[in-house]
C-alpha cells in the first residue's frame, strides 16, 4: 500500500473513533472548526484549512542525557532519531505572503520515525500560549473573526468576542515575524504528561529553542518578498545545517494543565531534551506536504496528553483537514 493510502487509511479510522458514521460527523465539533476555517480563509482544494503555506525539510533529533530522566519514551533514549518536520505560516491561504501580520503565528510540525516503523509528532508554533481554552471558543473566534470584515460596524463580533475572552489579544501579541523558520521560537502551548522508567510524572510544555531569535519590525516584513521565509529555508540548509534545542518547561504545583490559554510562570524550572539537526531540504515539498498528517496525540510510551480537551480537538481537526484535501 502506498505511503499516501497508508495516512488517508489512518485518517478514515481516526475520523469514524472520534466522529462516529458519517452523519455525525457533520455536528461534529472538529468538523465545524474545519468549517470555520473555510469560511474565514476559503476553500482551497489540496490544502490545509489552517498553516496552509509551507516548506518540508528532514534531519535528525538527539536526546541529552537529561530527558531520559523524566521519560522513557525511545525519542529520549540518545539514539539519532530520523525526522521529517515542516514549518509553516499561518492562515488556510496558500499563497499569503510571508511577512503578512497574518501569517502569525508560525508552525512548526515534526515526525519523529522510529525503528519499528511507528512514528510520533509533536506539532508546536509560535503564540506562547493559545487564544482560548477549548474547541467551542476556538470555532467561535473563527466565526467571529468570519463576521467581522474591514469596515463591519464597531464593536464587530470579534470585538465583541475579544472583550469576553482577554487571553485572545495577550496570546496574539505574542507573536512577531522572524527573519527565518530557523530564527524563530516555537512553543507547545499544550500540555503533555512525560513518564519515566521509574513512574513517575511530570506535566511539561515544549519549548523548540533556535540558536538565535530574530524578529523583524513590522515594516521590514511587510517591506519582505512574499515568499522569503519558505525560499530562505532550503538556500540556508544549502549552506549548513539548522539547529534547535527541545527543552520541557516543567508545571509547577497549582500550574494548569488543561487550559492552554494560561502561561505557565516564565520562572518554571525548564529541562534541555535534546537537539533537533534539520539538515536537507524536501526537493518536492510542495507535494510532500499534502500527504503529511501531524497530530498531537499521536504518542509513544512514555509521553502521554494531559488533561487539556484540545489535544483531541486539534486531532480531529487536523484529520477532517486531512481528509478533505486527500479525498
Amino acid at each position: 500500500m502506498a505511503i499516501a493510502t497508508k495516512i488517508q487509511a489512518v485518517a478514515a479510522l481516526l475520523l469514524t473513533a472520534w466522529f462516529g458514521p458519517a452523519v455525525a460527523q457533520d455536528t461534529a465539533l472538529e468538523t465545524e472548526i474545519v468549517d470555520a476555517m473555510n469560511k474565514v480563509y476559503g476553500v482551497h482544494p489540496g490544502f490545509r484549512a489552517n498553516h496552509a503555506k509551507g516548506v518540508v525539510a528532514e534531519g535528525s533529533f538527539k536526546a541529552a542525557p537529561t530527558a531520559a530522566r523524566l521519560s522513557k519514551a525511545v525519542i529520549f533514549t540518545g539514539s539519532p532519531v530520523p525526522v521529517t518536520v515542516r514549518f509553516s505560516d499561518s492562515t488556510g491561504v496558500p499563497n499569503l505572503p510571508d511577512g503578512s501580520r497574518l501569517a502569525n503565528p508560525h508552525g512548526l510540525a515534526i515526525k519523529y520515525h522510529l525503528a519499528d516503523g511507528s512514528e510520533t509528532d509533536m506539532v508546536i508554533n509560535s503564540l506562547k500560549f493559545f487564544p482560548v481554552s477549548s474547541g467551542e471558543d476556538f470555532r467561535d473566534m473563527l466565526l467571529a473573526v468570519a463576521e467581522s470584515p474591514p469596515g463591519a460596524p464597531k464593536p464587530t463580533k470579534l470585538d465583541e468576542f475579544a472583550a469576553k475572552h482577554p487571553s485572545m489579544p495577550k496570546a496574539l501579541a505574542t507573536v512577531e515575524t522572524p527573519d527565518s523558520f530557523a530564527d524563530e521560537e516555537y512553543y507547545g502551548v499544550n500540555a503533555f504528561v512525560l513518564v519515566n522508567d521509574k513512574g513517575e510524572r511530570r506535566a511539561v510544555r515544549y519549548i523548540m529553542a533556535p540558536d538565535k531569535l530574530v524578529h523583524l519590525s513590522e515594516a521590514d516584513a511587510a517591506k519582505a518578498a512574499p515568499d522569503f521565509l519558505i525560499d530562505e529555508l532550503p538556500a540556508r540548509l544549502a549552506r549548513g545545517p539548522v539547529t534547535f534545542h527541545l527543552k520541557a518547561q516543567l508545571a509547577s504545583p497549582g500550574d494548569s494543565t488543561k487550559d492552554a490559554s494560561v502561561p505557565w510562570p516564565s520562572g518554571n524550572e525548564i529541562v534541555e531534551l535534546g537537539v533537533l539537526t534539520i539538515d536537507k531540504p524536501v526537493s518536492n515539498s510542495l507535494e510532500a506536504q499534502k500527504t503529511l498528517l501531524f497530530l498531537p496525540g499521536q504518542l509513544v510510551e512514555g509521553i502521554e496528553p494531559s488533561d487539556d480537551p484540545l489535544i483531541g480537538v486539534r486531532d480531529g481537526a487536523y484529520a477532517v483537514s486531512f481528509s478533505r484535501r486527500n479525498p
